[in-house]
């Protein structure tokens, strides 16, 4: 029997945007994610939890969030910090959901909304449309076609060897137009798509992607009109990978926590123009104080690119560069 697979086209700019954002990836793996300070990956999680909720209405905002993290107490609409709790609770068991698995989805749909719904993790048993301030926007599939939508996606998700930034952006495109629960999809939505990228690449679970969906709202909510419009995925897969590529650019250049990558390529630049070049003088070069030179410096060896001959007062660095499991100096 023939599965199901997802219409649609890859077009010149979805190339480019997984190009772009394979790019970054690299960059941002020269950090290990267990180098990365914690309260970076808190600052991240707050982000993403705080765009995929205001992306659906709430509006507890961030620093209720991050005390309700924290475990604090707050004040407001007891839903809304129902929404928040689910959120969390789910968030913190990302990394041991299976992208595969149905049942798994069921069961982030049951954490999610356990606190809202009655019938949490389980498919919807009535029809419904989506709707917005032009009236309905899509009529969602009968109910009782979900489960067989669903299993067929789900078909589709494990056998598909298209890249995985594709993918993801098709699923997540697939599970909204199936809206196969009464409430929950956007959010159960973007969380899958955030776990099918974290399955690829770990670093993604700093990256988050939510936030700028959350930005740029009513594009995503276009997006997936157009794609409905024309019976592909397309648009939105571009919308998606668009937001993706934003996510990696603010984590490499704007976060203040993250290790700056532009001043490591300046590092290594720099050392290999100038291999007796001091750390006093690569501090000069660089803008900033010596101590964050050392650090970088530190960094750059504990990954094996860079060595330290002789004294540091006569010797010279080298950068090693590995290459089909060479190291070339």
């Amino acid at each position: 029997m023939k599965t199901y697979t997802p219409p649609f086209t890859i077009t010149e700019k979805i190339l480019s945007y997984v190009s772009k954002i394979s790019e970054y990836i690299t960059k941002l793996e020269m950090i290990e994610p267990k180098s990365i300070a914690p309260t970076l990956r808190k600052a991240n999680k707050i982000k993403t939890i705080t765009g995929t909720l205001e992306i659906e209405g709430n509006t507890i905002g961030v620093e209720k969030i991050t005390a309700l993290i924290e475990g604090k107490k707050v004040l407001g609409l007891p839903r809304e910090i129902a929404e928040v709790q689910g959120a969390i609770k789910v968030y913190d068991y990302i990394e041991k959901f299976d992208y595969k698995s149905l049942d798994d989805l069921l069961m982030a749909h049951k954490i999610l909304m356990s606190d809202i719904l009655v019938d949490a993790g389980r498919f919807r048993n009535k029809d419904v449309g989506v709707g917005s301030k032009d009236g309905v926007v899509h009529i969602a599939p009968p109910s009782t076609q979900v489960s067989k939508l669903m299993n067929d996606l789900f078909l589709w998700l494990k056998s598909s060897d298209i890249h995985p930034l594709i993918k993801s952006s098709v699923f997540h495109y697939e599970f909204e137009f199936i809206h196969p629960f009464i409430d929950g999809n956007g959010r159960v939505g973007r969380l899958w798509q955030s776990l099918i990228l974290y399955n690829w690449k770990p670093i993604f679970i700093m990256i988050p992607v939510e936030s700028v969906v959350r930005d740029a709202q009513e594009r995503y909510y276009k997006a997936l009109e157009d794609s409905g419009s024309i019976g592909e995925s397309t648009p939105f897969i571009e919308f998606m990978l668009e937001a993706i590529m934003i996510s990696c650019q603010n984590v490499l250049i704007n976060d203040p926590l993250n290790v700056p990558i532009k001043r490591i390529d300046k590092i290594v630049e720099l050392i290999k123009k100038t291999p007796k070049i001091t750390i006093a003088q690569l501090a000069l070069r660089c803008e900033v104080s010596e101590k964050s030179i050392k650090r970088d410096i530190a960094k750059l060896k504990e990954q094996g690119k860079l060595k330290r001959v002789g004294s540091l007062k006569s010797g010279y660095w080298e950068v090693i560069i590995k290459n089909d499991n060479k190291t070339v100096v």
